[in-house]
């Protein structure tokens, strides 16, 4: 069977419902040549089967900035690096009403507050969380979200949702059988023990993953599968950004038509999820970043990153509707 065939097979299998399994992943990722743009065309095709041509807009601040205990080689606000990250405590309410603010100007109908520390137990802290976030679910337009780090207790994700929250975000960062070699402080089974007690607690889970941190093809495959075992409603796809004193800041660059069969291989093994392309699409794509949809993405964040900065709102809303793809604050996934 050629390539040009298989594509077509597994994409018209993917629409009628099938799922596709760890080997034809692998043999999708590797597609190269002209097969790549098959590869593109039909991961467009399930996204505008299973999504329509509507795009989900999210943005995140920064809640909590800096200091964190954990040893995630990626991050540039991990206390074991010595990088230039800010370091702040929580934020008032009066900037994340800002922040909230100027997410629903850049025409996202979510804000994300996202917590440099290893993550929420009960007490003051949680309770100063549940109030910013009764606060942001009452006013405006966007939807509370937030990636708080982990969650060891039930009753932590409860008090969560009961204070308005709709999503929580917690990436698995990569696969089960690289996770030691990105992070030793916690396990990847804390990671998805987290996820499995935001999904108890009645919240939506938002989890993916950071690529071009050394991990094989296998094992971005391996990641897409434990997606979709977990049966996460959002997968935010990250491509590493080289922060100076991080132990990554060497790794070389994925090239873009890389990155996009990524999010194309995702798209098959996920179909009807949001496939969301997150942080480091402006520097990774560069003039390949209007393609992120016809290669699957359903989203994407708009307005700045925790550490770095991101293109103009305006721009990425051209972008979507030059594509002849639509955005609106009341588009529920």
């Amino acid at each position: 069977m050629n390539q040009q065939y298989f594509i077509q097979h597994l994409g018209q299998k993917v629409m009628d419902g099938h799922q596709i399994d760890f080997d034809q992943g692998l043999s999708l990722i590797k597609t190269d040549g002209a097969d790549v743009f098959d590869l593109l065309s039909w991961a467009n095709r399930i996204r505008q089967h299973f999504k329509g041509n509507r795009i989900h807009l999210c943005s995140i601040v920064n809640a909590k900035a800096g200091a964190c205990s954990e040893d995630c080689g990626f991050c540039a606000q991990s206390t074991h690096y010595e990088t230039e990250s800010p370091v702040y405590k929580f934020l008032d309410q009066d900037t994340v009403a800002d922040a909230s603010q100027v997410a629903e100007v850049n025409g996202a109908q979510a804000l994300g507050l996202v917590a440099a520390w290893r993550g929420l137990r009960e007490g003051r802290m949680l309770d100063q969380v549940c109030q910013r976030i009764e606060e942001l679910s009452k006013g405006g337009k966007v939807r509370a979200d937030a990636s708080l780090g982990l969650i060891e207790s039930p009753a932590v994700a409860e008090k969560l949702k009961n204070a308005g929250l709709s999503v929580y975000n917690h990436n698995l960062e990569t696969a089960n059988s690289f996770f030691g070699q990105v992070c030793t402080t916690h396990t990847h089974q804390d990671r998805i023990n987290t996820i499995k007690h935001c999904k108890s607690a009645g919240l939506r889970v938002c989890s993916g993953g950071i690529f071009g941190m050394g991990e094989s093809l296998e094992q971005r495959i391996e990641l897409a599968l434990e997606l979709q075992e977990l049966d996460v409603d959002v997968v935010p796809l990250n491509f590493l950004v080289h922060i100076d004193g991080t132990p990554l800041e060497n790794n070389e660059p994925l090239p873009p038509m890389e990155i996009l069969k990524t999010i194309a291989v995702f798209r098959f093994v996920l179909p009807n999820k949001e496939i969301m392309v997150a942080g480091g699409r402006e520097p990774n794509l560069r003039d390949l970043q209007s393609m992120i949809f016809m290669a699957g993405a359903s989203a994407t964040l708009v307005g700045s990153y925790l550490t770095t900065g991101g293109r103009s709102a305006e721009d990425d809303l051209q972008m979507i509707t030059d594509l002849g793809l639509e955005w609106d604050w009341n588009y529920d996934w």
